[in-house]
C-alpha cells in the first residue's frame, strides 16, 4: 500500500501569525517539499500575497471560509495536486493548509476523512494552532470559535510574546494548557519555529510503533486537566432508540444506556470545553467499543470536538488507534508495530458543552462485558 503523505493543518484566529509561520515555514529548507493551500475569506487574497515563496505548489482557494463553501474547492484543490503528482509535473513530501481566522477546523477534518480517495492517500499529521500573546486572551474572551481552535489542536504556537511581559505570556500560556492539556505549546521566535515541532504530531499509520501511538493520546495529560466541571443543569434525553447500525469492529445491538446528558451551556467560553481520559487494563470487547462509539455519536456527535485512542480488542494481538472529529469516525488504523507487555488501552475524549463526570461514566461502559446468549437447541 503506498505510503500516506502527511497533511498538516495550520489555524489560529485573525492576525495570530498563521501567514508568518507559513512564510517561515517555506524559507526553511529543511522542511522539505511542502504543498500549501491556502483559504482566503473575501475577494482580495490578501493573505496569499504575503507569502513570499509562492511556488506552483501553492493553491490559493477564494470562495469563502473551508468551514462552510470552500470545502468543495479543498477536495478539488487536494485532488489537483495528487492529479500532478501522478503525471510527474510537481512532487511533495507533505501538505499544508493554512485556514482563515474564523475557520472551525471540524469540517476540514471531516473532508479529509470522508471523501473517497482523499482518505487513502491523506495522513492527518497534525492541527496546529496560532495563539496570539498580544490579542489572544481578549479573543478568547469574546469568541468560542477561538477557544475551539485551541482545544482542537496537537500544536500551540505562542506568538508575539516579545510584544507582552513575562508574566503575561506565563498566564496565557497557562490558559491555554488548561484548555489543551494534550498539545504541545511552542513559542514562535520572529513567527518561525523548528520544523520537528510543527510536524509527526498525528496519529501514527499502520508501520506506527505502540509508544508512538501512547504518546499522541496522552492520556496523563488530559488526566491532570485542571478546567472547572461544567455544572448540570437540566436532564438530558436518554440515548436509547438508536437502531442498530454496522460498528466499526462489526454489528453493533441497539444501544440502550443512558450515558451523557444535555446541559445548558456556561457562560464563560473556556468552561464550555472538556476533556476527560481513561485507562484500561483489561482489552475491551469489540461489542461495548461499537456500543460506546455508536451512542455516544447518536446522542452529542457536534459535541464531541475529537476522540483519540489507542485500543486492545478481544480477539486481536496488535492495537488500533481510533481518531474521531464530532461525528466522524476515521477508520481504525491497525498497527504493526508492538513489542512489550503492555496491552492497556487508552482513550482520550475533547467535547464542548458536555459535563466531565458524562463523559467519564460513559467511558465506563468499555469495561463492561455483553451478556451473550447461546442460541436454543
Amino acid at each position: 500500500m503506498p505510503k500516506r503523505i502527511p497533511l498538516t493543518l495550520i489555524t489560529g484566529y485573525l492576525a495570530a501569525g498563521k501567514t508568518t509561520l507559513l512564510n517561515a515555514l517555506l524559507r526553511d529548507a529543511s522542511a522539505g517539499r511542502i504543498a500549501v493551500v491556502v483559504n482566503e475569506f473575501g475577494d482580495v487574497g490578501l493573505d496569499h500575497d504575503l507569502i513570499v515563496e509562492t511556488t506552483e505548489e501553492t493553491v490559493l482557494l477564494s470562495s469563502g471560509c473551508m468551514c462552510c463553501t470552500v470545502r468543495g474547492d479543498l477536495v478539488q484543490a487536494l485532488e489537483g495536486l495528487f492529479e500532478k503528482r501522478s503525471a510527474g509535473k510537481l512532487d511533495f513530501d507533505r501538505i499544508v493548509i493554512e485556514t482563515t481566522g474564523l475557520a472551525d477546523p471540524a469540517p476540514i477534518l471531516h473532508t479529509l476523512i470522508v471523501t473517497p480517495g482523499l482518505g487513502a492517500a491523506l495522513r492527518m499529521d497534525g492541527v496546529v494552532t496560532v495563539c496570539d500573546a498580544v490579542n489572544g486572551p481578549v479573543t478568547l474572551d469574546r469568541g468560542f470559535e477561538s477557544v475551539q481552535q485551541v482545544a482542537m489542536a496537537d500544536v500551540l504556537v505562542l506568538s508575539k510574546t516579545d510584544l507582552v511581559t513575562p508574566t503575561q505570556a506565563a498566564k496565557f500560556r497557562a490558559r491555554l494548557a488548561a484548555l489543551a492539556p494534550g498539545a504541545k505549546i511552542v513559542t514562535a521566535s520572529q513567527g518561525a519555529v523548528p520544523i520537528n515541532e510543527l510536524f509527526g504530531h498525528g496519529a501514527p499509520d499502520m508501520g506506527g510503533a505502540l509508544p508512538e501511538a501512547e504518546a499522541w493520546v496522552n492520556t496523563p495529560a488530559y488526566a491532570l486537566s485542571s478546567l472547572p466541571l461544567p455544572v448540570l443543569t437540566k436532564p438530558g434525553a436518554s440515548l436509547a432508540g438508536a437502531g442498530p447500525t454496522y460498528g466499526l469492529f462489526g454489528m453493533a445491538p441497539t444501544p440502550t444506556p443512558s450515558l451523557i446528558s444535555a446541559i445548558i451551556p456556561a457562560a464563560h467560553h473556556d468552561d464550555r470545553i472538556s476533556s476527560v481520559s481513561m485507562v484500561f487494563d483489561d482489552p475491551i470487547h469489540p461489542i461495548m467499543l461499537d456500543i460506546w462509539l455508536e451512542t455516544l455519536i447518536a446522542a452529542r456527535g457536534p459535541d464531541i470536538l475529537r476522540v483519540k485512542a489507542v485500543i486492545w480488542a478481544d480477539g486481536f494481538d496488535t492495537p488500533f488507534v481510533i481518531h474521531g472529529v464530532q461525528h466522524i469516525i476515521d477508520p481504525p488504523i491497525r498497527l504493526a508495530r508492538w513489542n512489550g507487555t503492555d496491552r492497556k488501552s487508552r482513550v482520550v475524549i475533547i467535547g464542548r458543552d458536555l459535563p466531565r463526570e458524562a463523559l467519564l461514566e460513559s467511558l465506563e461502559v468499555l469495561k463492561t462485558r455483553p451478556m451473550v446468549h447461546p442460541l436454543p437447541a
